[in-house]
């Protein structure tokens, strides 16, 4: 019998493990560990959230995996009252169980291969890379199309507003990602998940008119409720844009059983319905970057792109893992910057997830000198 090839072994080292150590210098600190390492939600979900959730909690039967007709309804016109995207079906909305999990799976969704390459962004999310990985498809890290020469990939992956960057395209850029991709028969994927959390500037969605042409062809944008509505622990997201392609993922979908349980799709209605929510919870991120940026500053960190999410894309001038330790030094923790690619070397990702206490805790140890 053939020995079983572990699917593991395909992948890289989880890169949360190799900053055990310094997690724990950093606990170690007097007044506790201050940890901007990962973007998870601190804030309590909205009561409206929760009162959605607990009111379908009683019902007994499967839910639909393309979701309630409410809540693909409540994603369209989120997408159209919040972020100008017209001409979208309620058809072509897919929920999903957690973006990551569909960035991780939708190379394999999309039947993808060895033959076949993806592209993603040079500082990425590693998700990316690993659900290219995970399909046996090549990979290559670009931000520009030209340095792709004569290969014509099979599926891009842009993220905008970016993590780790916090980087937004303009339209142009998003444009002629678009141009080149329809000439080619090529799918996009763009990473939308920060997109309702712009500081500086303007960020659109590649289902924006101006970018798409109001032609969602081959055109796929991720969304998740996780930063704006604190939904992590939900796994609430969805997917839109291609009618066909949506279809093609529903099918496949329908028949692995990965359906979003029903409580959880009367939760994304509610959230997806509802803007004083979204944008209280906007606030609490701006104030506390605002916090975060200037005591950066004063610690001498030059603070790159961050136009926008929830992370501050910061240096020292020095290798990544060298400012780490000084941060642990200082009882805080952040996510090195070749967590996301070769070129993030010298930067770390300082997350605004922190209640105000830890967030002005860190400000006030990172100025003490």
């Amino acid at each position: 019998m053939p020995a079983r090839r572990r699917v593991s072994s395909l992948l890289p080292d989880f890169p949360w493990d190799t900053i055990a150590s310094v997690k724990a210098k950093a606990a170690a600190y007097p007044g506790g560990i201050v940890d901007l390492s990962v973007g998870t939600p601190v804030d309590r979900v909205d009561p409206l959230i929760r009162e959605a959730l607990s009111s379908a909690s009683a019902v007994p039967g499967y839910p639909a995996t393309h979701g309630t007709p409410e809540l693909r309804a409540a994603a369209v016109d989120s997408l159209t009252r919040r972020y100008g995207i017209t001409g979208l079906d309620p058809a072509a909305v897919l929920p999903v169980i957690g973006t990551k999990e569909l960035i991780a799976g939708l190379p394999r969704l999309l039947g993808l291969g060895a033959d076949d390459l993806v592209v993603i962004p040079e500082v990425a999310y590693p998700t990316y890379e690993v659900g290219a990985l995970l399909a046996g498809a090549q990979v290559a890290r670009a931000d520009g199309l030209t340095q792709l020469g004569p290969r014509t990939p099979a599926l891009i992956f842009v993220n905008s507003p970016s993590n780790p960057t916090g980087r937004v395209l303009g339209v142009d850029h998003l444009r002629k990602v678009v141009e080149f991709a329809r000439a080619r028969d090529v799918v996009v994927a763009s990473d939308e998940c920060y997109l309702g959390l712009t500081w500086d500037g303007r960020a659109v969605s590649i289902l924006d008119p101006e970018v798409s042409g109001g032609d969602h062809t081959n055109l796929l944008a991720v969304h998740s409720l996780s930063k704006t509505s604190n939904l992590a622990g939900y796994r609430a997201g969805f997917v839109a844009g291609d009618p066909a392609l949506v279809a093609e993922l529903l099918e496949v979908r329908k028949h692995a059983g990965m359906m979003m349980p029903f409580p959880i799709q009367a939760a994304m209605t509610a959230a997806l319905g509802d803007d004083t929510h979204e944008a209280q919870q906007r606030e609490r991120y701006r104030a506390r970057r605002d916090v975060l940026r200037k005591a950066l500053a004063a610690a001498g960190f030059r603070i790159d792109d961050s136009e926008a999410g929830l992370y501050l894309w910061s240096t020292r001038g020095e290798p990544c893992r060298t400012t780490l330790d000084w941060l642990a030094d200082r009882g805080i923790l952040a996510a090195p910057g070749d967590f996301y690619g070769p070129t993030g070397a010298e930067h770390v990702r300082i997350a605004l997830t922190a209640t105000d206490e830890r967030i002005a805790t860190a400000a006030q140890r990172l100025t003490a000198g």
